[in-house]
């Protein structure tokens, strides 16, 4: 286990996140034309719901060393109840807000969606510190993200997307080195059978000078809102660019979709392995700091 590998990742997801919101442009903007030319959006980049479940995430791990579903959720609820209005998706502003109010995550969690859960994306894009916590032990990654992701989401695809995006920060982590379709195999492996699975193995076996625009047509980039729309796309992106976090976010941001989470998702799993000294200037100035009780 390590602490300094999982704030790595949580300041590589933070940068992730606000730079990515931060291209939700305006109708008038030609973002395709910014985007090719990487002119960088205007200060300030606010972080989103992405950072402030994962902030409860790392601040748990940091606690407990480990996950303890009855308190995770409480806190998640908890961090909502005190500041709502960071983009949570409308499923979680009714389970959160019920948990705040003392019902039990176990039912709501079980019963959305026609009992089904939900799949979305919400339990990938804050668990990359998770796996950069626990990268040298990714059996261990593997549980403590299935346990994180059910407080929230209890599909089954929901689980496969937290454990792939951790057992991707992990192995970035770890510093072995890792082509593309080699990060992308590597954590298939640990992936239970799922449409994430299959899409990363499908990403896997994308030829090498594969467009971000083809990556994102064929993988989907979020805009289903979904994990098994999200985390494929998101981590094919980021085993492209293992050792850039800079060109990680830019290329990530490129498939548009969710850019915030995709783009968080990426930057979690790239600053595991390299932190996010490579970063320029500007844009540590730009981005909304992390809550001085977590640097």
């Amino acid at each position: 286990m390590s602490a300094a590998h999982g704030r790595r990742s949580l300041e590589g997801l933070v940068l992730g996140d606000a730079f990515g919101d931060g291209w939700f442009t305006r109708s008038d903007e030609d973002v395709e034309a910014l985007w090719a030319a990487r002119e960088s959006r205007p200060a300030p980049w606010l972080w989103t719901d992405d950072s402030a479940m994962a902030f409860v995430l790392f601040a748990h791990l940091t606690e407990h060393g480990e996950v303890r579903p009855d308190a995770l959720a409480r806190e998640f609820a908890a961090e909502y109840a005190r500041d709502p209005n960071r983009g949570y998706g409308p499923s979680m502003h009714g389970l959160l807000l019920r948990v705040a109010e003392g019902e039990d995550w176990r039912t709501l969690t079980r019963s959305r969606f026609g009992g089904q859960g939900s799949h979305g994306n919400g339990a990938a894009m804050r668990v990359a510190p998770l796996g950069a916590w626990f990268y040298d032990d990714l059996g261990a990654a593997v549980e403590q993200a299935r346990l994180s992701a059910l407080t929230t989401h209890a599909h089954p695809e929901a689980v496969a997307g937290a454990v792939a995006v951790a057992v991707a920060a992990g192995l970035a982590a770890g510093g072995e080195t890792f082509d593309r379709p080699g990060l992308l195999r590597a954590t298939a492996s640990h992936v239970p059978e799922s449409d994430v699975r299959s899409g990363l193995l499908r990403a896997a076996g994308f030829p090498a000078r594969t467009s971000v625009r083809h990556a994102a047509s064929v993988l989907g980039s979020g805009t289903l809102l979904s994990a098994q729309d999200t985390v494929p796309f998101a981590l094919w992106s980021a085993a492209g660019h293992l050792d850039d976090l800079p060109e990680a976010l830019w290329q990530t941001v490129g498939g548009w979709g969710d850019r915030d989470t995709t783009c968080a998702i990426a930057g979690g799993v790239v600053a595991a392995r390299t932190g996010v000294a490579g970063v320029p200037e500007t844009w540590r100035r730009a981005c909304e700091p992390i809550p001085a009780a977590l640097r």
